[in-house]
């Protein structure tokens, strides 16, 4: 299969590694020094569940130079989709899946304003990954999962094969007959996980040893599915409880992607996280006071800051 990764970062360099070292026909879009290293030495993974390896990878900064793939797996940060879904037009043909696996609820929506609805897919990736150094990916914590499925429901030919070269290439994967089910479940689990680890400075260890964090935390978790719901989505009965059993096993370690890029001074995701959360709670008159603590905390850095020490 022909795969293109659109934004080769933390998500998108795990699991392009993973497809390119099962042999399948892969091209990395990145940009800077990241794409120079990818050139240069090829792709270096570091996980402990995956493994350690390094894998010779396809790398350019110019989608047009690849032409139209079989997947563009797609992984570029909320705020860059429409510019992202503008530049991945050469990539797209009359085959061609485009499977965004983006933090929040909408980027498969807003994807196929652009694309068309015709080539995309829903999907999401449970995963703590990060680039520790150009062309260096570490994967932290988290199952290296992704589940994805149709916009409109049901399976079909093209993502049962697409589960297939998935599953072949050891990626643990699952095609879900309601991917808007599992959209809001990772949004559930990423506005806490992501938002509170950014908003402490503190790993998930810590932040669940202290009660009243840890209360911070399920309450967050709290307020997103009960939005989740009041938009008609069937959530599980128990979605906040099965998450809180996912973190609790979860490695102490971890730290969100909203933490990394606040770490880094980059740009944050928060409009498509809590923000989203915020404005959605609004709409049905739901309180949303965890999930606003967040925002407002974080919202003089969304456009990014200085380095943290």
């Amino acid at each position: 299969m022909r795969i293109a990764v659109m934004g080769a970062g933390g998500t998108g360099g795990y699991f392009g590694g993973l497809l390119a070292r099962a042999h399948e026909d892969v091209t990395l879009i990145a940009r800077g020094p990241h794409l120079q290293a990818l050139r240069r030495v090829g792709l270096t993974i570091k996980s402990r569940l995956a493994g350690d390896f390094n894998v010779a990878v396809h790398a350019t900064a110019e989608p047009r130079e690849v032409g139209p793939v079989d997947l563009v797996l797609v992984c570029v940060k909320t705020y860059d989709t429409e510019a992202a879904a503008e530049l991945m037009r050469p990539l797209v043909g009359a085959e061609t899946l485009v499977l965004s696996v983006q933090n929040g609820i909408d980027s498969a929506a807003r994807l196929a304003q652009v694309l068309g609805h015709r080539p995309v897919i829903g999907g999401v990736a449970y995963i703590f990954s990060t680039i520790e150094a150009p062309g260096v990916i570490a994967h932290s914590a988290g199952p290296g999962k992704i589940l994805f499925g149709e916009l409109a429901g049901g399976t079909s030919p093209r993502t049962e094969r697409l589960l297939h070269t998935f599953t072949q290439a050891g990626i643990a994967a699952e095609l879900r007959p309601d991917i808007r089910v599992a959209l809001w479940e990772k949004f559930v689990n990423i506005c806490a996980a992501s938002g509170i680890t950014a908003l402490t400075r503190l790993p998930i260890g810590t932040i669940l040893a202290c009660p009243e964090t840890a209360a911070f935390f399920r309450r967050t978790m709290e307020e997103v599915e009960a939005v989740g719901r009041a938009q008609g989505i069937p959530l599980p009965a128990a979605c906040v409880e099965q998450l809180w059993t996912f973190f609790s096993k979860l490695e102490p370690g971890a730290r969100g992607s909203l933490y990394h890029d606040l770490a880094a001074g980059r740009r944050l995701e928060l409009e498509s996280l809590h923000g989203t959360v915020v404005r959605l709670g609004h709409q049905h008159r739901l309180p949303t006071p965890c999930n606003m603590a967040i925002y407002a905390a974080l919202k003089p850095y969304v456009d990014g800051t200085p380095s943290l020490p």
